[in-house]
């Protein structure tokens, strides 16, 4: 699944193609990806400007001329496509027409990914919790977020409403980056460890955008951190710093990598 990483590139890759532009039509072809309906989400773009496109967690967003948003989420395999002719890509689930006549297409070939149009974006992402590459991401405002709870930090970090943005890949890098164990609870972290994680937070997801992200198959291509990753997907391979074998445990259904020598619980 796309993290803030690939979601992040793919905004810059679009913002200055698309702002400014207007939607002259929206059609889509999988009517469960598209909320509140095609029908309405068409009502509400058509001749809508494209003021801002950007980001919150792993939501696309754009700001439209009357006040209101459009969200896009890539689920599993969602791509956004600016396409100005040619063969266009496979799997297209949604298009928008462009003034000029270029296109914006939403390709997805497993469907999971959702597009939704709103009026109050804090009403729809106000549970998002912090954003890890904001001003607002403080050690300190971390460091709250985690010693209220007491959960383990490898699912406790997968939830959107406590840091916004990570997912499977980015979490087992930051936390091998800060030599925590994914079970440890949140709130026994001493400061020292708390300043650890939200530091290697914040340099694992700037190096994945500055590597275009992490590409394992046809779903997310281009990207380049898959060959820097120091613990996701590196089962039974030597770890980088200690030499011990890397492990691979399930925590809440996903498959979780650590070094047990350098990250004990």
């Amino acid at each position: 699944m796309p993290e803030l990483p690939e979601v992040e590139i793919t905004v810059r890759k679009l913002r200055r193609k698309i702002r400014g532009r207007i939607v002259e039509g929206f059609h889509a072809s999988w009517p469960r990806q598209v909320i509140p309906g095609i029908a309405k989400v068409r009502r509400a773009v058509a001749g809508r400007k494209i003021e801002k496109l950007g980001r919150r967690g792993k939501y696309i967003v754009f700001h439209l001329d009357d006040g209101s948003f459009l969200l896009v989420h890539l689920g599993m395999s969602g791509m956004l496509y600016f396409h100005e002719g040619g063969d266009p890509p496979a799997h297209i689930r949604a298009v928008w027409d462009l003034d000029g006549g270029s296109r914006l297409l939403f390709c997805d070939a497993r469907k999971f990914g959702r597009i939704r149009a709103v009026k109050d974006l804090d009403a729809s992402l106000g549970k998002l919790g912090l954003e890890p590459l904001s001003r607002r991401f403080t050690v300190q405002a971390f460091q709250s977020a985690l010693q209220s709870r007491s959960r383990q930090l490898k699912p406790l970090l997968l939830e959107q409403t406590v840091v916004c943005g990570l997912g499977n890949i980015y979490t087992d890098e930051a936390l091998y980056r800060a030599r925590l164990h994914p079970l440890a609870l949140s709130n026994s972290l001493s400061k020292t460890q708390i300043n650890r994680l939200h530091q290697a937070i914040v340099q694992t997801l700037k190096k994945a955008i500055r590597l275009s992200g992490t590409s394992f198959d046809w779903a997310y291509p281009g990207g380049h951190m898959q060959n820097q990753l120091l613990a996701y997907g590196r089962t039974g391979e030597p770890c980088r710093r200690c030499g011990r074998k890397i492990a691979r445990i399930l925590v809440g259904q996903r498959g979780t990598h650590f070094c047990p020598a350098c990250q004990r619980k």
